[in-house]
């Protein structure tokens, strides 16, 4: 194996020095990559620790929040939620198919070593134009490799986003997020407490893939990044869905103090972080670490990535249990090392010492870097931009140009490779609502699940990007009738050493912050994911937000689909105007400027408050937010989904038609209802100070929207139908 420097492995001049100084001698080559996968960003958080501070963590429902596996939620009846969202972007760009496939393996195993079950999957994608043809395998590869290796555990995906712009033409992004149901009894710990407990190795072999996985992860992409992909991990579902069920047996026989997945930095990063969590030290000897290559040195097992592993400590005695149980199920489970309380990670081979580094310099001891963020000069020229000087399109061809947009058209093309009917808790199925919704069975209530981002919005204004990116995600939950709890997120952007860049962070992360407070929605775990770039710049800043939410009664869950002829058509919400950053503009006029829609986020609690409300009392029968495409993308889609026109009055009264009808500002939904409950509703809105107005009926075979009594649009369902549901298909041929 050809050696590599400390620069090679990502690590500073002065990183290096640090080094020295802690260890008060040179390092050998494994202490070396011990501290390099250790202090890298995907590991080590250096860059960003400081901005994660300003996230609210805490609250009634939190069980537990960053700093384990996932994060837990208390759901009532003694269960919880357990989730989380991670990427696996660098490994997608250069093997797509497995670096997808493992981005699923890695998130599931973050979830069940908390002792949940996994129920569901989610993901969220970023690729560049559509029609490049390495674009086209980048998407057909990401949606195999997630659809297989998920098929193949029997765990279903439910929901998620895929977006297309240039700005991630050469770095995609693969957010994977996993839901795990839990009695709250059973929540597993990842800690290694007690001096002298053993510490086990179980599930698969080791290999030499994924070795410096996680400092792969932390740099950008460039032609050389394709002379890495032995550092993309190769997955085997079959044997992961043995491991769960071996690993959910010993959490129901009690014989766990403390488990932790073996996912970036492999048994380092997992082993160092389960000793600091209580100031521990180990002893580990490779030489028992089950191997499926030979002639593997320490720091190739120590540095490997491989798959479908997980640390166990196990309750004192307990070892020849576990040792029957992963028998059984026939995966290996090994004693490969013990705690000690000297606060030293020493690595042996034998009866040879080969590396020692004290634990916490691993951990709490890695560098951080708290920078001096810049506004970009393209900031305040986009937004200042003056969109009144454009021409205004005709309304009708927009709307057909936009439901002919990959990113607002039918996703079927992704989801029908997915499963999302095992397991039998899925009750709306992907397509049909703005949030997945599963049932707990036994019980009467629901889950909703979402993910949610507009990088070009975050990228135009990071701050009021970042807000709206958090209040989606509540309202996707909201419009299926299910009350936000919290969110996870994963946090992909550029370069942080680029002033400009690492504003942007400090911005998003502001205003997420500040949606999450007044939402009530604290996040509990979450993903850093930086230097998404590539020669030609970095991508969009896309902090992807996962949201979980309960239903009281599922029964009640509301689709986006029109239901009957003669229900009212009614908007929640304020017209507005502001046509900044729209998939319209893009689309239609090819520009990507414009000021950003600004976030009332009292405005926004009281919707939610209203839709959950009305939802809850059955006076609604259908309910979509509006979003992507606005007013219009969002009154067609509803009217596709339910095979029914429509026929809506708008009253311009002199405002430009295209602004009303594209707008994508928050705080706003389409509802349908019966005429007799229109009464009830408008009570509950005035309550939540939301504005309401009826806009038409439902009913017909076209969708036509008038300004004062005269038709300017008139586009027949099934042709609508036809461009919405064709389109990223016909990109593929």
């Amino acid at each position: 194996m050809k050696e590599m420097s400390y620069k090679e492995m990502g690590l500073l001049d002065e990183e290096y020095e640090q080094i020295i100084e802690i260890l008060g001698r040179q390092p050998n080559y494994l202490e070396l990559g011990i501290f390099a996968v250790m202090w890298s960003e995907h590991c080590g958080y250096k860059n960003s620790r400081p901005l994660l501070k300003n996230f609210p963590t805490e609250g009634p429902q939190v069980i537990q929040g960053p700093g384990e596996n996932a994060g837990v939620v208390d759901i009532g009846d003694g269960q919880a939620l357990v989730f989380k969202i991670e990427s696996h972007n660098h490994p997608s760009a250069i093997e797509p198919y497995q670096g997808a496939a493992t981005g699923v393996g890695g998130i599931v195993r973050d979830i069940f070593t908390m002792g949940a079950r996994p129920i569901a999957s989610l993901n969220s994608l970023r690729f560049g134009n559509i029609d490049d043809e390495r674009v086209k395998q980048l998407f057909s590869g990401v949606v195999a490799g997630i659809g297989d290796y998920g098929n193949c555990l029997g765990i279903p995906t439910v929901g998620g986003e895929v977006y297309f712009n240039p700005a991630y033409q050469g770095n995609p992004l693969v957010n994977a997020m996993c839901v795990g149901l839990v009695n709250k009894q059973e929540i597993a710990y990842a800690t290694a407490s007690e001096t002298g407990s053993p510490l086990m190795l179980v599930g698969a072999r080791t290999g030499r893939d994924g070795i410096h996985g996680a400092t792969f992860a932390s740099e950008e992409l460039s032609e050389a990044s394709q002379e890495k992909r032995p550092s993309v991990q190769v997955g085997d579902p079959f044997m992961e869905k043995l491991l769960i069920e071996a690993c959910l047996e010993l959490i129901k026989e009690d014989l766990v103090a403390g488990m932790q997945d073996l996912g970036a930095a492999g048994l380092t990063s997992s082993i160092a972080e389960a000793a600091s969590k209580k100031g521990r030290g180990v002893i580990v000897d490779v030489s028992r670490v089950p191997r499926r290559e030979t002639g593997m040195i320490p720091y190739e097992v120590m540095l490997s990535e491989s798959q479908e592993r997980m640390l166990i400590v196990p309750r004192e005695g307990k070892e020849g249990r576990i040792s029957q149980i992963f028998d059984k199920w026939g995966l290996d489970a090994t004693v490969i090392g013990e705690v000690t309380d000297d606060g030293m990670f020493k690595v042996f081979e034998g009866d040879v010492l080969v590396g020692a580094v004290p634990v916490e310099a691993l951990t709490e001891g890695c560098p951080v870097y708290v920078r001096e963020g810049m506004e970009p000069p393209y900031y305040r020229e986009c937004r200042d931009y003056n969109i009144d000087d454009l021409s205004e399109c005709d309304a009708g061809e927009a709307l057909s140009q936009l439901l002919a947009s990959p990113n607002i058209a039918s996703k079927k093309w992704v989801y029908t490779q997915y499963d999302h009917q095992v397991m039998t808790n899925s009750s709306i199925v992907p397509g049909d609502a703005d949030a997945a919704v599963l049932r707990v069975k036994g019980y009467q209530k629901g889950i909703a699940l979402a993910t949610d981002c507009n990088g070009r919005m975050v990228y135009l204004d990071p701050y009021q990007g970042g807000m709206m990116a958090v209040c989606e995600g509540a309202r996707n939950l909201a419009c299926v009738g299910a009350r936000p709890l919290a969110l996870t997120n994963c946090l992909n952007f550029g370069s942080p050493e680029n002033p400009h860049i690492y504003w942007q962070m400090q911005e998003a992360i502001k205003g997420m912050s500040e949606a999450a407070k007044v939402l009530g929605t604290p996040v509990v775990s979450g993903n850093v994911s930086l230097y998404n770039e590539t020669v030609d710049g970095a991508i969009f800043p896309t902090p992807v937000v996962g949201m979980v939410g309960i239903l009281k009664d599922i029964d009640q869950r509301c689709q986006m689909a029109f239901k009957d002829e003669g229900d009212l058509i009614v908007l929640l919400g304020r017209s507005r105007e502001e046509l900044g950053g729209s998939e319209y503009l893009f689309v239609c006029h090819g520009i990507e400027k414009g000021a950003v829609p600004a976030v009332d986020l009292e405005e926004e609690q009281n919707l939610i408050e209203l839709l959950v409300s009305i939802i809850e009392a059955g006076l609604v029968k259908s309910c979509h937010d509006i979003s992507d495409g606005g007013l219009a993308a969002a009154l067609a889609e509803s009217s596709i989904k339910g095979s029914l026109g429509f026929n809506v009055d708008l009253d311009f009264k002199g405002s430009r038609r295209d602004k009303i009808l594209f707008s994508e500002a928050p705080s706003r939904a389409v509802i349908s209802l019966d005429e007799k409950d229109l009464a009830a509703v408008i009570n509950v809105s005035a309550q939540q100070g939301i504005e309401i107005r009826v806009l038409g009926k439902v009913g017909g075979e076209d969708m036509i929207i008038n300004d004062q009594g005269m038709e300017f649009v008139n586009l027949a369902v099934q042709d609508a139908a036809k461009i919405w549901g064709e389109a990223i298909e016909c990109h593929m041929k």
